[in-house]
């Protein structure tokens, strides 16, 4: 069984109702900023921090039923705590359900040797995009501006990019058939666009190529942001 596995497991026993509360418990008490709070607060909050201690029975530390003093220092300021607290088990969460690698930006390939090993090495689950251009060619610029956009906005998505000629591919693709877009997934030949610029406006943008490429079903969906502006401001 592998790690990862066991690190789901052991975090799925966690989920019942003395998880979650033992777990929002750790959480109040790292949010809070321990130093400008009263000593007898804080002798409380070293007490709570402590729960296995050795006269502690079996299951009398982490499981214990909350105190009324405890319930008094938690209620303070909850709702913007708890706020910190869901984003951060939305980000576990979604960080554990993420099993693919992530990516930066857009990825030059300069070789033919290159352009091959991205499509038969990147893991499995990965869908690679890449960009067929020429320099001075029209539509390889903007569109090369384009996946920059995209490349942000699908962190999951490889993006590359090669010139025609370093592929070693050069007469395969004229300038006629440029801009291409290949994509790939496990190897996988999944689209191969042409010319596609000529299936979008005259000026076009990051979301046509995202329309564009979604119509042929080739893009994952979107990630989810770990916590969504509006919300950051709340918790603020």
């Amino acid at each position: 069984m592998s790690s990862r596995v066991l690190e789901m497991e052991e975090s799925a026993t966690q989920t019942g109702p003395k998880g979650v509360i033992n777990d929002w418990r750790r959480f109040k008490l790292e949010s809070m900023d321990q130093e400008n709070l009263p000593p007898a607060k804080r002798e409380l909050l070293r007490q709570m921090s402590s729960p296995h201690k050795p006269k502690d029975d079996s299951k009398t530390g982490i499981n214990r039923k909350m105190s009324v003093q405890e319930y008094e220092l938690f209620k303070e300021e909850d709702e913007g705590c708890l706020k910190k607290y869901r984003k951060r088990c939305m980000q576990e969460m979604h960080d554990k359900l993420s099993f693919g690698p992530k990516f930066e930006g857009v990825h030059d390939l300069d070789s033919g040797e290159a352009f091959l090993e991205v499509i038969e090495k990147e893991h499995y689950t990965t869908v690679v995009v890449v960009h067929i251009y020429k320099i001075g060619v029209k539509g390889c610029e903007e569109l090369n501006n384009c996946l920059d956009c995209l490349a942000t906005e699908y962190p999951t998505v490889k993006f590359c990019r090669i010139d025609a000629v370093a592929s070693g591919a050069g007469e395969r693709f004229a300038d006629d058939v440029l801009p291409t877009l290949l994509v790939y997934k496990a190897g996988e030949l999944l689209g191969n666009f042409l010319a596609c610029t000529q299936q979008l406006n005259e000026e076009f943008f990051a979301t046509d190529v995202e329309a564009f490429l979604n119509a042929y079903g080739v893009l994952p969906e979107k990630e989810l942001p770990g916590m969504n502006d509006e919300e950051e401001n709340d918790v603020e």
